[in-house]
């Protein structure tokens, strides 16, 4: 299944490096004399109620889309990790001060914070990742001070102390590679989350604007047509399931190989 995952994804990330080259249509041009067209040589895919490309749209949307979750998650790495590991290892009112932020933020459902940080900023993509990654990098923090705080204590921290190394180095050569793992299935895992959220926000009209060939804008577009016409709503549903199976497989599989604890 591991394997099965990294297959999928793997097409998915070619089509998504060497699709725009090789599309047949420009996916931003409309078309009304070809509205709603069936799938052919010209229109794989067939065409939406613009008349534009499905096929084209849905290879292009990849990069937005993959594009957009890439920088999430390796901008929520960037914060949580540090966050938590000084967290872990400080302790004292720093730790304090930053796990009640971090209960406060998790009181609520993730996608209802993100809807509602994403309101009050207004519809773009900036602002899109910018409330995902506001309620995301929590999880990181917490993984990483959990662990922190269960490797502090052990030997070999206790002895890199008492041999006069220096804090920072206790962080980066001891603490930094006891959960290089962890975090590594977590983020594998939330790629999928990340997707499935970015994708609703845009679903919302919170994200991606027309007309931004991005998977969840493209199922808000097709919503209108999809007792008519559902095909503008299975071709990206259908993107973004893939890509989220896949990445919930390779998780899982580092999860078993890496032998992972579930947090």
């Amino acid at each position: 299944m591991t394997l099965l995952g990294i297959f999928l994804l793997a097409v998915i990330l070619i089509m998504t490096i060497i699709g725009p080259f090789l599309v047949p249509n420009d996916p931003l041009s409309a078309n009304m004399a070809e509205r709603l067209a069936p799938p052919s040589l010209t229109y794989p895919f067939g065409t939406d109620h613009m008349g534009r490309c499905i096929f084209s749209r849905v290879v292009v949307g990849s990069r937005v889309t993959l594009g957009i979750t890439a920088l999430v998650i390796a901008t929520v790495i960037l914060i949580g990790i540090p966050i938590g590991l000084l967290s872990g290892y400080i302790g004292g009112r720093f730790d304090s001060f930053v796990m009640r932020i971090a209960d406060g933020l998790m009181a609520l459902p993730e996608f209802i914070l993100a809807i509602a940080i994403a309101g009050f900023l207004g519809p773009s993509l900036i602002n899109l990742m910018i409330s995902v990654m506001l309620v995301k990098w929590v999880s990181y923090t917490r993984v990483v001070r959990g662990i922190v705080l269960s490797e502090r204590e052990k030997e070999y921290v206790l002895a890199a102390k008492v041999g006069g190394c220096p804090a920072w180095k206790v962080i980066t050569r001891h603490l930094l590679p006891q959960i290089i793992s962890p975090v590594l299935v977590l983020a594998t895992l939330d790629v999928g989350k990340v997707i499935l959220i970015i994708s609703s926000l845009s679903y919302l009209g919170l994200g991606a604007q027309p007309p931004a060939p991005e998977w969840g804008a493209m199922l808000n577009d097709g919503r209108a047509y999809f007792q008519t016409v559902p095909e503008l709503m299975i071709y990206p549903g259908m993107a973004i399931f893939i890509v989220v199976l896949s990445c919930n497989l390779i998780g899982e599989g580092l999860r078993d190989k890496l032998d992972v604890k579930n947090s």
